[in-house]
């Protein structure tokens, strides 16, 4: 499928998800959503009639407690709710999309690294797949300094389908989040894919406009929001978290669950 067809086929998918739907059809058609990809609607904080569309259903705000984060600050939460794709150390500059492809990690940052040395860190890979929530939180307290918008193609980004296609996610369209935390840098990469031609940043305007002014975060506060389902990788530098022994390649993770932990390097 060519980039003009996928752009077009993202565009009339973003349409028609946008067509506001009667309230009385909004419960059996969120209801048919819910039942086809296991969405639990019982941690909605809304109930179905209040989501005017199908664009409003996807990115459903979950109740208070919904996702909790660990108090302990040397724990390391996931932003998201996924899959674990693939959990990599960065070497020679690299790490693993999928099955075993590598690919260079400044491609995938845009420069968003810059004066950074990330070799030696770790990188958490995690798809977020129709059931997932897909509002993506602070897993620190930090300070959003700078947002790299980077256009590009818009492949699929399944994890079938990623295993068969090399380098998806440093050419696909994406915007790479520069966080600093009081323990050191992290870097939140928000991969677009087909039918995701909409990401948004909390308080920056999209598509190549900059940080007008560094914002502070919470842990566990909104950063940003995919408007279909997509990939957020997340990276270390080598002083900073590394994956808990809690966790392995292909497991379910909610928003919150403990990804890593602060130690000596290994």
């Amino acid at each position: 499928m060519g980039t003009p067809v996928r752009a077009w086929l993202s565009r009339v998918t973003g349409w028609l998800a946008d067509r506001r739907l009667p309230v009385a059809l909004r419960g059996p058609v969120y209801g048919t959503y819910a039942r086809r990809y296991g969405v639990d609607l019982d941690e909605v904080r809304l109930a179905p009639r209040d989501h005017p569309s199908l664009s409003a259903f996807f990115v459903r705000r979950l109740k208070p407690q919904a996702r909790p984060f660990p108090a302990d600050p040397g724990l390391l939460p996931s932003p998201a709710d996924g899959t674990l794709q693939s959990l990599d150390r960065v070497r020679e500059g690299s790490i693993l999309q999928a099955k075993g492809r590598a690919y260079p990690l400044a491609e995938l940052l845009a420069g968003a690294d810059e004066g950074l040395d990330l070799e030696g860190g770790w990188a958490w890979t995690i798809y977020l797949s129709p059931r997932d929530y897909h509002r993506v939180h602070a897993p620190e307290d930090c300070r959003l300094e700078r947002v790299a918008w980077v256009p590009g193609s818009r492949y699929s980004v399944r994890p079938g389908l990623l295993a068969r296609r090399p380098r998806v996610l440093c050419t696909n369209e994406r915007a790479v989040l520069r966080l600093a935390t009081e323990r050191g840098p992290l870097l939140l990469v928000m991969v677009g894919a087909l039918n995701v031609g909409r990401i948004r940043v909390v308080g920056v305007e999209p598509g190549g406009q900059p940080v007008a002014a560094a914002r502070d975060f919470r842990r566990g506060e909104e950063l940003a929001r995919f408007e279909m389902g997509s990939t957020v990788v997340l990276v270390a530098p080598p002083d900073g978290p590394r994956p808990t022994g809690g966790i392995a390649v292909g497991d379910a993770v909610r928003m919150g669950a403990v990804l890593g932990e602060r130690g000596e390097p290994g």
